[in-house]
């Protein structure tokens, strides 16, 4: 009896042993196979993310983001240096330097778009080029080479092309080039040294219902720019000047304010940082004058306009013309197109309206979706509007 007790405990000890034994060959198997498996999981995840940040890229707003890299070259002894790649976000400046105290600053702004084919395409590069080369020349700085700027708009946005936003998000990679002057000294003359870097940041829409309409309104105790003065140039004190009349306009429930011409109050000149344009009669319409800023988006709308067959005028539009319009927009590189619902007049109490149910108008709709369609490369680009920095 004793012994068949016996030999019922060991063979259920030896039952248990040999249970624990095939569970721990199982485990050991089953973590061996895994772990064939993980190194390639793992190069797969850090590939993933090595392509792309995880960004709510929907969600973004229009504001500033930091990125791995911004390029830089500076301007000494009369000639430009070598490109430099940098992960500082600050710079070392004298404080008695030019830019800081006699406005030698300037500055662009370009968007890189990820498009559904894969590539990234840049807008119009070299009209910013231009543009920068113009105001280079109206505040005494040295002209930036257009393939010295071009090389490091794709240098910038190549090493940050991890920040550019998925197609349709909405979002875009906002490209902020800026020139300033560097060397010190206190009389008023012309640096001798300068500093050009380029920084990248995504961006959302410019206005938060995206491609909307918005409602304006004229203020007149403040001017942005004056005739003949710095108004045709992108430069830092034009937009100080038009901080006081924006933050009101916002206080008022407006999406931003609109100028009248320095001079005389009569006719209609910007819309805070953007052009204006009209719709009336199949005629494009936009202000002709020497203190609002060329737009580069301006341009190529009014080229889009005789594309569709419509009339393209520049000239001075009178406020009380603003009655006969169909449509309004402003338009710029950060919004594009923003619709315009109505323009109030608060010191007359008129209203001019655009937008009777709120919608964007036929043109303006077109014009828009024909332009992203462009920048996105899902229309054909016959102007050669478009570079591929990333194929």
């Amino acid at each position: 009896m004793i012994a068949q007790v016996v030999v019922c405990f060991f063979v259920l000890i030896m039952s248990n042993i040999a249970q624990i034994v095939a569970r721990l060959f199982y485990y050991y198997y089953f973590c061996l196979r895994l772990g064939e498996h993980i190194p390639a999981m793992k190069k797969k995840r850090i590939k993933t993310l090595s392509f792309m940040k995880d960004i709510a890229w929907s969600e973004l707003s229009f504001g500033y983001m930091p990125t791995d890299y911004n390029v830089r070259c500076c301007y000494r002894n009369g000639k430009w240096g070598e490109i430099e790649v940098c992960s500082d976000e600050y710079i070392k400046l004298h404080m008695a330097a030019t830019c800081l105290h006699y406005g030698q600053e300037a500055f662009e702004g370009l968007k890189a778009y990820r498009c559904p084919d894969g590539k990234v395409r840049v807008f119009r590069m070299e009209e910013n080029a231009a543009r920068l080369q113009s105001t280079c020349r109206g505040i005494m700085m040295p002209e930036l080479p257009t393939e010295l700027f071009e090389e490091m708009v794709k240098k910038v946005v190549r090493l940050n092309q991890e920040y550019i936003p998925t197609y349709e998000s909405g979002a875009t990679l906002y490209i902020r080039p800026l020139l300033i002057g560097t060397s010190a000294q206190v009389g008023v003359r012309p640096a001798e040294e300068y500093m050009f870097i380029i920084f990248v940041t995504p961006v959302g829409p410019y206005f938060k219902g995206g491609f909307s309409t918005n409602p304006y309104v004229i203020i007149r105790d403040y001017d942005r720019s004056a005739p003949l003065g710095t108004g045709i140039y992108k430069v830092g004190g034009n937009y100080a000047a038009s901080l006081r009349a924006n933050h009101l306009a916002h206080e008022k429930g407006y999406a931003c304010e609109f100028y009248l011409d320095a001079k005389e109050k009569k006719y209609m000149d910007e819309c805070g940082a953007a052009n204006f344009f009209g719709i009336k009669n199949n005629t494009y319409v936009t202000p002709k004058s020497t203190s609002i800023l060329p737009s580069i988006t301006n341009k190529s709308l009014m080229q889009l306009a005789e594309d569709f067959g419509l009339k393209v005028e520049r000239r001075q539009i009178p406020e009380e013309e603003l009655a006969t319009f169909e449509e309004a927009g402003a338009c710029g590189t950060a919004a594009v197109i923003s619709p315009i619902s109505y323009i109030d007049d608060l010191d007359t109490g008129q209203r001019f309206t655009f937008s009777e149910d709120g919608k964007p108008g036929p043109v303006s709709t077109k014009l828009y979706n024909h332009l992203r369609g462009i920048q996105y490369g899902t229309e054909e680009d016959k102007h050669g509007w478009t570079t591929v920095v990333i194929e």
